[in-house]
């Protein structure tokens, strides 16, 4: 039905707040979705109010990219009203139109899908991953509906996703997550939270209990736990490692999607940056040249994992995943690098010229530090004086949200906006 056109994704990166989102922009997304504070599927990231939105939303097009904006629980009866009225709001704010206007909602119900078309027209559709987007007429059938894009179930193959472009208008996009934390059910859609809290996953409040332990226990014998592939760490027999397809950008490419996404509108500035530079510059350098992607390869693995994972799997991308490949044996992240707090402006001084940051991990003058620059190198730099916000002299960092002033041993191309990181052994 359509003609394979090569063209350079975009990359879609997560903002779970105004900080997240510039670090997103800042270091090279070509779109960002994020949050408003209803509606939603992560209840617990800090989101937007509607005056949020319109700040974030004015930043990003001033960069020249896009905004989506999640509104993708599945709606119960009694959300229905609320949704409406939440839709109400967008358009009495201006968010469907002008410089403030949202680029796209991300929808997976039904529902919410029909009042989104009757009341904010003039606003992009994009359909969620959790609506089970698993074949090429589920597809044609949003396509029809008016849909813009539809991103694919988690469970497809590239295989699978290279007939759903061969079947589909050429103008009819696919997204798929490139990257990050792997939801054990299917598609996403998770009862376990709220079984056990009462907490829905569905509506924005799973509490992850996929990443617990678990043991069997025979009726007749409580208490006595029954191992299930244990070993000294315990059971995670729900714990999916995080995708990672850093490797495998031509044959993403080759699928003939359209946008790359990132999944950690729960993570921190530090994983955002990481992830969005990384993936940013391997996706230049493959379109640049594919000798150039192959050669920086080790760059991108050493930088993707200078933030923090659960190992790296490839998903369901070229094969079923088996126990092996898709289960992570332990409840911690891998933590390489510590996030010491985002550049907010640098300043002459008579001490000279300082960082401003609100300090987000402890650290000490003498150490060794990374600022991650915007185009792909880190500057290796050392802290040789920090003083608090009465510019008095502290020798080390001890509260997190601390007001700072650092100086370091070269600061010319220090800037604004530059995340500062420390690898800890």
């Amino acid at each position: 039905m359509s003609e394979k056109i090569i063209k350079k994704p975009e990359l879609l990166i997560p903002a779970g707040g105004m900080d997240t989102l510039k670090v997103a922009v800042d270091y090279g997304a070509d779109a960002v979705y994020m949050g408003g504070q209803k509606f939603g599927l992560r209840a617990k990231a800090d989101n937007f109010t509607t005056e949020e939105m319109k700040e974030a939303i004015r930043y990003v097009h001033s960069k020249g990219k896009k905004v989506y904006v999640t509104v993708n629980i599945f709606a119960h009866n009694d959300d229905i009203e609320g949704v409406r009225q939440y839709f109400m709001t967008l358009h009495e704010e201006g968010l469907d139109r002008g410089d403030t206007a949202i680029d796209a909602l991300l929808i997976s119900d039904f529902g919410i899908f029909t009042l989104a078309r009757e009341i904010l027209p003039d606003v992009d559709i994009h359909i969620s991953t959790q609506a089970n987007n698993t074949n090429y007429m589920t597809y044609n059938f949003w396509y029809k509906m008016g849909a813009k894009r539809v991103v694919a179930a988690r469970e497809l193959s590239l295989n699978e996703i290279k007939k759903i472009r061969d079947n589909i208008p050429k103008d009819m996009e696919i997204e798929t997550f490139m990257h990050g934390a792997m939801c054990i059910s299917y598609s996403g859609r998770c009862l376990l939270s709220s079984y056990f809290t009462g907490r829905d996953a569905n509506k924005g409040a799973c509490t992850h209990p996929c990443r617990w332990k678990y043991a069997v226990v025979e009726e007749k014998r409580p208490g006595e736990y029954l191992p299930v592939e244990e070993d000294e760490r315990g059971t995670y027999i729900f714990n999916s490692k995080d995708l990672c397809m850093i490797e495998y950008i031509p044959e993403m490419i080759d699928a003939g999607i359209d946008s790359f996404k990132v999944e950690g509108r729960m993570k921190t500035a530090l994983y955002v940056a990481a992830v969005t530079r990384t993936y940013r510059k391997a996706i230049d350098d493959y379109f640049e040249s594919e000798e150039k992607y192959r050669a920086n390869m080790d760059y991108y693995r050493e930088e993707i994992a200078a933030c923090t994972y659960r190992q790296f799997t490839t998903g369901f991308y070229f094969r079923k995943p088996d126990e092996d490949t898709q289960i992570y044996d332990n409840n911690t992240y891998v933590n390489n690098y510590i996030y010491l707090g985002c550049i907010e402006e640098v300043t002459d001084t008579p001490e000279g010229q300082l960082a401003v940051i609100h300090q987000k991990n402890k650290f000490t003058v003498g150490e060794s530090v990374d600022v991650m620059t915007f185009e792909g190198e880190n500057l290796k730099l050392t802290v040789v004086g920090l003083y608090d916000e009465k510019m008095n002299p502290v020798e080390s960092a001890p509260h997190p949200k601390q007001l700072l002033y650092i100086k370091f041993n070269e600061s010319k191309d220090v800037k604004p906006g530059m995340i500062i990181r420390v690898k800890r052994s």
